[in-house]
């Protein structure tokens, strides 16, 4: 009989999250942790069990069309709040307890959970959704900082937390033509929310401090993506080409379930919380 609730684990699940205890005992973790592990926390995941159908953003359209920009921050002034309200779960918990053995905490997510859960060694390789940067001058601005802006330029936009909404913050709704955004406080340059889009590249400092934070661990523990986009993928690889194990929870297959010594098929709350205790 499948497992119909994600956080209670199967007999089955349970085993293999025992097993991977032992394989993992006594060796530093590289933690990669994707949208998985917060749907627990209420943000949905683009390809697992809630995932919103459209395509999220890309960079290309972004920095091209004025009128993308204005769709983009529409949505996402709306769709924010949800971030914003958003509680780690015993997931995120699990991992920031277990802090000392874990030689690198890298997530692909942009939500700043697992920061909010405790944890303070953290490459958030793909940004963070609670930052805005300047793409003319650099600086970094706070999204309340940004969402005062909008506010104040479009008073008649409302927010609405009861609406879809996905995991990098965009949500479900219509932009109005006349949707105004601001541009950069010091230098009137583009405003550019501080994540990497899709058809972007991880910043190249980024991408290789947690490279070198893979080679010093002995094991890499995959949490809650289907790793589907290379820059989490590659980890996988360089850890099975190193003849490291290579511990995958997820529910739904990921692309690289063949490169895993050890595959739970199950949430990441219930799976984190027995894999991680002491």
């Amino acid at each position: 009989m499948s497992n119909t609730n994600p956080n209670e684990l199967t007999a089955a699940a349970a085993y293999a999250v025992d097993f991977a205890r032992q394989e993992l005992a006594g060796k530093k973790l590289f933690v990669l942790t994707g949208a998985g592990i917060s749907t627990d926390s209420g943000i949905p995941d683009y390809r697992g069990e809630g995932r919103v159908a459209r395509h999220p953003m890309t960079y290309d359209v972004f920095m091209g069309s004025a009128e993308a920009r204005a769709r983009y921050w529409a949505r996402s002034y709306v769709g924010f709040s949800r971030i914003e309200l958003a509680k780690p779960n015993g997931g995120h918990f699990a991992i920031a307890r277990a802090e000392a053995r874990i030689e690198q905490l890298v997530t692909q997510n942009v939500d700043g959970l697992h920061q909010a859960a405790g944890a303070k060694r953290v490459i958030d390789l793909h940004g963070r959704l609670d930052r805005v940067i300047c793409m003319g001058c650099s600086k970094l601005l706070a999204r309340r900082d940004m969402d005062a802006l909008l506010s104040t330029l479009n008073p008649t936009v409302r927010k609405d937390v009861s609406i879809e909404f996905s995991p990098d913050g965009d949500a479900e709704v219509e932009a109005t033509a006349d949707f105004k955004v601001p541009n950069c406080p010091s230098c009137g340059g583009l405003l550019k929310p501080d994540v990497v889009f899709f058809g972007e590249s991880v910043p190249a400092e980024r991408a290789l401090a947690a490279t070198e934070a893979l080679e010093r661990a002995g094991a890499l523990l995959v949490a809650g993506t289907s790793l589907t986009v290379n820059s989490g993928l590659r980890f996988a690889k360089s850890a099975h080409k190193a003849g490291k194990p290579v511990v995958i929870v997820n529910l739904g297959p990921t692309k690289a379930d063949e490169l895993a010594s050890i595959k739970i098929n199950a949430g990441t709350t219930p799976v984190l919380e027995r894999l991680l205790i002491d």
